[in-house]
């Protein structure tokens, strides 16, 4: 599986949507093959946005015990959220390379 992009919503109540190739091989996919996820709250503001520390602790602690939120499958909206709008970086960027490299995408 492979991340393809990670580009602004289209849906009115998720911020962004990940597109992801579910085949094998790095770019065999044609298209047919893709998996989407709409994730984050574009009222929200995260990590990435500037939101401090304290608030990006009380965010991992409340979400890290929602059930149904798996942040070990990385096409979940959680695991999104989790690691690109609440990671380990202020940059957007970086954490999408961050989360590419921690689930090998």
């Amino acid at each position: 599986m492979w991340l393809l992009s990670v580009l602004k919503s289209k849906r009115k109540d998720k911020r962004y949507t990940a597109t992801f190739c579910k085949c094998k091989i790095k770019n065999e996919c044609r298209g047919g093959n893709h998996k989407t996820t709409s994730f984050g709250d574009p009222n929200a503001t995260t990590y990435v946005d500037g939101a401090s520390e304290e608030k990006k602790k009380a965010y991992l602690a409340r979400h890290s015990k929602v059930a149904g939120e798996n942040w070990n499958d990385p096409t979940s909206a959680g695991s999104l959220s989790r690691y690109i709008l609440w990671g380990a970086n202020r940059s957007f960027r970086k954490n999408i390379d961050a989360f590419k490299k921690k689930f090998k995408l």
